[in-house]
């Protein structure tokens, strides 16, 4: 079954990759506010098109803003790329790879894909978005990668359910937690693995997934190869890439990238002061609705007295899209927007409208969004020192001539 589905990856990941930004292609401007604003674009990354290059180990691969135009779907050799390590096996054996289930189980597993891919398969369209997506854009300046709003994407992802995994397996009564790892490794001696946990029901629901095929193709190996964990709503921190170790945890996750990293202030959206303390923290988990304007870039001259058409791409977070409003008048007043196919609740979705034709002079464009969970984007920044869970309306400045 393996054959051409999922054939041996042997993909050079060494100095030709990540000395991609010699080979810059051009150079970007993200529009990042305190600080410096271009990136350069590199092609030269394995199974990757033209990438804005954040860092170059471990990767951490921005998709041009344009791409999010072209579909709700965001082409595999453009999705964003972000890795903890810089130690990626750089080839992986299909038919040799394991997943190995242990634990608080009554029967510990080694599955071959084959014998993976024999357990009824699922698929759905789901946002995959980094927790410090648009991070450059947090003022005061945060510490962390500097991200525009690239590091997301959206897939049809296709595998199995989590839950007939653990089924398989037989969860023992009082376990409270899974745990997954992957198969990167720390770049040095005293530095944690990289492993993310889910409370027992959330890991059972049936919506989790083992992913295998992303868009139909098998994953590309920067975006996990062979295996990913999609945690549907959830941000992408969750999403263990090289999916090779599932731990079943009879008591609460203390590891560090549970405990230490990851956080938000447990207050109303993330929000604190800059320089608040003493807030309790809890694990970042899920997402929030979200809109961008695709049609137009920032700065983008458009014909005064004409109607203007604009569309974007929105997303409800952990539930669908309700509805998208725009506004060119700073919030005063909204046109509803006409919604595209709904491919899921977890997915993008695309919008348009036709605004009334603008004066000359400087435009901003203002898209909001409302899940159907009721949760409507707010008009005003949040901050947290992680830069983590920025959800605001964001403006498209243009210019009318």
């Amino acid at each position: 079954m393996i054959g051409s589905l999922l054939p041996r990856r042997s993909i050079l990941l060494g100095a030709a990759a990540f000395a991609g930004t010699a080979r810059a292609q051009r150079l970007v401007d993200l529009h990042l506010p305190g600080g410096p604003s271009e990136r350069p674009t590199s092609a030269a990354w394995p199974q990757k098109g033209e990438m804005i290059v954040q860092r170059a180990r471990p990767p951490l691969l921005e998709t041009p803003f344009d791409v999010f135009d072209e579909s709700v779907f965001t082409p595999n050799d453009r999705f964003f790329v972000r890795w903890h390590w810089g130690d990626i096996p750089t080839s992986i054996d299909a038919a040799a790879f394991r997943l190995n289930v242990h634990g608080h189980v009554a029967t510990p597993l080694s599955l071959s894909l084959d014998e993976l891919m024999k357990l009824p398969r699922i698929e759905y369209a789901a946002v995959n978005q980094c927790s410090g997506n648009s991070r450059g854009f947090f003022q005061p300046r945060v510490l962390g990668a500097q991200w525009g709003h690239g590091a997301m994407g959206n897939a049809r992802w296709t595998g199995v359910r989590l839950k007939d995994v653990l089924d398989r397996a037989g969860v023992q009564p009082g376990t409270v937690a899974v745990r997954f790892a992957g198969l990167d490794q720390p770049l040095v001696p005293d530095g944690p693995d990289f492993m993310k946990s889910l409370d027992i029901d959330h890991a059972r629901d049936g919506e989790v997934m083992i992913a295998f095929l992303q868009n139909g193709e098998p994953l590309p190996l920067l975006n996990g190869f062979p295996l990913r964990l999609v945690v549907p709503g959830w941000f992408s921190t969750y999403w263990m890439k090289m999916l090779s170790d599932i731990e079943v945890l009879s008591a609460p996750d203390d590891d560090f990238w549970m405990a230490k990293a990851y956080r938000i202030p447990d207050t109303p959206g993330a929000n604190v002061q800059p320089g608040a303390k003493g807030f309790a923290t809890v694990p970042i988990n899920r997402m929030i609705p979200r809109s961008w304007i695709t049609s137009h870039a920032e700065g983008a001259r458009v014909p005064a007295g004409t109607p203007l058409s604009v569309r974007g791409i929105a997303m409800g977070g952990d539930a669908g899209v309700k509805s998208v409003a725009l506004s060119v008048d700073g919030g005063r007043s909204w046109t509803d927007a006409k919604l595209g196919r709904d491919e899921g609740k977890y997915s993008f979705r695309r919008f348009d409208a036709v605004l009334p034709a603008p004066a000359a002079g400087d435009l901003t464009l203002l898209p909001r969004c409302t899940s159907t969970a009721g949760v409507t984007q707010s008009m005003h920044p949040i901050w947290n020192s992680g830069g983590y869970l920025r959800g605001q309306v964001e403006p498209t400045r243009i210019v009318a001539a």
